[in-house]
Parts: structure tokens; sequence; C-alpha cells
């Protein structure tokens, strides 16, 4: 197994690194950054539970560079930070996922920081396809045609080009490019990423018991303490 699975999240900086702009005006500027310090903490504490299952590391992939002193309080004591900015989400994931498996691992997946209640099993699911014969890449479907995880093996550039970031085309385009390299791909149950106020809707719907819609039986989110805390203190998380 080697060095087992680099498990990273892709992140922004909370109040440094911006991102989340279609939160900003349910939100707020400082909500937006509290709700991602959050999400943060969150997702972490999920993927830190996981190591004694599936070994290797814990990585935030983060910019902006010089924000590390911000950052490093949100993770757990033995998380690694990996700077990488770029002009797009594919050149990041691109250059994170080849550096990983450079090391030694035998698996590289990154998960979307904006998933705070991302089911834990669903990573193990992942980890799992990887680690058996034969190459291919892993994707969690987003509930909004992007993926909230992808998962290698072995490095695929091709994989993050031609694709039109942000839309809701993401992961029917890096299927298509797994198709042209004859990459076997598998499918994760889908689940979603809080970017705009009708997935925020969703998370808060879901930590008042309700199960999104697109939920498959049996999949049940994680409990995002810090996420729960802090829209419970103020009106949704909603700036007055």
């Amino acid at each position: 197994m080697g060095k087992g699975a680099a498990v990273a999240i892709v992140c922004k900086t909370p109040g440094v690194g911006g991102g989340k702009s279609r939160l900003r005006p349910v939100l707020g500027a400082d909500r937006v950054a509290a709700l991602s310090a959050c999400f943060i903490r969150d997702i972490a504490a999920t993927l830190d539970a996981l190591a004694p299952a599936i070994g290797g590391s814990r990585i935030a992939i983060y910019s902006p560079a010089g924000s590390e002193d911000a950052l490093r309080p949100l993770l757990p004591p033995l998380w690694r930070l990996h700077f990488q900015q770029a002009a797009t989400i594919g050149e990041v994931l691109h250059a994170s996922t080849t550096a990983f498996l450079a090391e030694g691992h035998d698996c590289a997946l990154v998960v979307n920081a904006d998933s705070p209640t991302l089911p834990a099993g669903l990573v193990e699911q992942a980890v799992a396809a990887l680690r058996a014969p034969g190459d291919r890449a892993v994707f969690g479907p987003a509930s909004d045609g992007g993926y909230y995880l992808i998962g290698l093996k072995r490095s695929h550039a091709r994989l993050f080009e031609d694709i039109a970031w942000s839309t809701p085309t993401v992961l029917a385009e890096s299927r298509e490019r797994a198709a042209e390299i004859s990459l076997p791909v598998v499918l994760l149950p889908t689940w979603y990423d809080v970017d705009d106020a009708e997935t925020l809707g969703v998370l808060e719907a879901e930590l008042a018991g309700t199960q999104p819609a697109f939920a498959a039986p049996g999949i049940v989110g994680a409990e995002p303490r810090h996420t729960r805390a802090l829209l419970a203190a103020g009106s949704g998380g909603r700036a007055a």
C-alpha cells in the first residue's frame, strides 16, 4: 500500500481567499467567511476520522499564498498545507494529484471543501474503487452537475483539459475526456456543494432532519458540528 491514500480538500482561506461569490449577497462577507471556516473544520474532521481505515496523508490544497497562519487553526494537527494557485481549478487538481501520486501514495483524492455533511462512507467507497486492480478515475457527482470528489491512481492531464469549469457540464465533460483516453470511470452516489442560496437551503433542511431529495437510500450525511452551531446562532446564517 506504500504511503496509503492522499486525501485532500481544496479551499480558499476564509476571509482572505475570496470565494462563494453567489453566497456573499445572501449572507454578507463576514458571514460567508465564518461559514467557510466551519465547512473546512467539519469536512476535515470527517476525513481525519478515516485515517485509521485508509491510511495515508491528509492535505489542504489552499490559496492564496501567505494565508497559512489563518488556515492552520481550522485543520486537525497532522494535516499539511499544499499551496497551489493556477488559472483554473482543473490546473490545481491536475498539479496537486500528480504531486501526491509522485510522493508514493497509492491513490489521490481531492474533495471540495464546500460539502460539510459529506458522508464518510463515500470517501471510503472511492478509495476501495481506486485500490481495485486496473487504472480508473472516481468521481463523486454533485447535484449541480459538477463533482464533489475526484480520485485517481495515475496522473492524466487530459482529464482536466477543455472543461467549462464552474458550469453544470463539468462532470459530463470530464467523463468525455476520460472516454477519449479510454480511462474507466466509477461514479459514487450524488451529494452536494453549498455555493448558493439554493444549496444553503438544502443544507439547512438537512440539518433540520430532511434528507436531500437526490440522496441515495441509506446515504446519511456526516454531522457538521461547527456548521450546525454557526447556523443555529444566526437566523439560518443569513444576513440581517
